[in-house]
């Protein structure tokens, strides 16, 4: 199993629970950091690109399959937020990929975009304007804060934003809390769902019915597309379901879906 975290989220930020539930089923799982953050290299630091972090899933399955007693075929994908819209464009390519787990996903840009309101939005995109005029100079990007209120510039500024994404971060930690502000327009522009009618896997959607951040509503309309699709329904928000009982059901319901779908020989 490759295991890919959200918008500027890095590896430490909770997978590591997802990844013991699943090697204890007997799994055998790797966590990645995206270039440019957490752990990988990649300079400038916090430089988000869709096209890139793509590429980077293709790698770490690449990785993956080479490892001895690995069988190329059953290479499983799990991916949250806004990595579980990524899976869904790595698999639609990959016709290998014998499953794929999509955690509150990210599945439509401008339907994302439409929770940010006029002034955020405005703010964010002043600052993608900015962050480009400074890539063409080949200067430092120009920054724009992951979590914010409303109002702010910001790429999610949702009532539980904030304090959802902070509890994720490990204390003592140097988390930097800020990506490269094009993100604003590659996020608008990014609607990884029309991919699902090409994903021959079987899928699982984990939709937070209460979800601020990708809204539930387009998820499990685009969900409903895919040819081989489970959707299990949550009454949580975005950022509720990585920890406490929404966790510990979620995740029986991802190893229940893996044991039916890609079982351990």
């Amino acid at each position: 199993m490759v295991l890919g975290h959200g918008l500027g989220a890095t590896r430490d930020m909770g997978l590591a629970a997802y990844a013991e539930r699943f090697c204890a089923a007997g799994y055998r799982v790797l966590a990645f950091d995206y270039r440019h953050f957490g752990a990988s290299e990649g300079e400038p630091r916090q430089l988000f690109d869709v096209r890139r972090q793509i590429d980077d899933w293709t790698a770490a399955v690449h990785f993956v399959r080479s490892l001895p007693g690995v069988d190329p075929a059953r290479v499983a994908l799990w991916g949250t937020s806004f990595g579980g819209g990524l899976v869904l464009s790595v698999a639609a390519r990959d016709e290998r990929i014998a499953a794929v787990i999509a955690q509150c996903p990210f599945t439509h840009g401008f339907a994302s975009g439409l929770k940010l309101g006029a002034r955020t939005s405005s703010k964010v995109f002043v600052a993608g304007l900015r962050d480009l005029a400074a890539h063409l100079r080949n200067r430092e990007p120009a920054m724009v804060a992951i979590t914010g209120r409303r109002g702010d510039a910001a790429l999610m500024v949702a009532p539980d934003a904030a304090d959802g994404y902070a509890a994720l971060i490990p204390e003592g930690t140097d988390h930097r809390h800020e990506v490269s502000a094009r993100a604003g327009m590659e996020i608008l522009l990014y609607a990884p769902a029309r991919a699902v009618k090409d994903v021959r896997c079987p899928v699982l959607f984990c939709v937070c019915d209460n979800d601020s951040v990708a809204p539930a509503r387009v998820t499990r309309w685009y969900a409903r597309r895919a040819r081989h699709r489970e959707i299990k329904r949550y009454p949580v928000g975005h950022f509720d379901i990585y920890q406490g009982d929404a966790f510990e059901k979620a995740v029986a319901d991802q190893v229940e879906f893996l044991q039916s779908r890609v079982p351990v020989e």
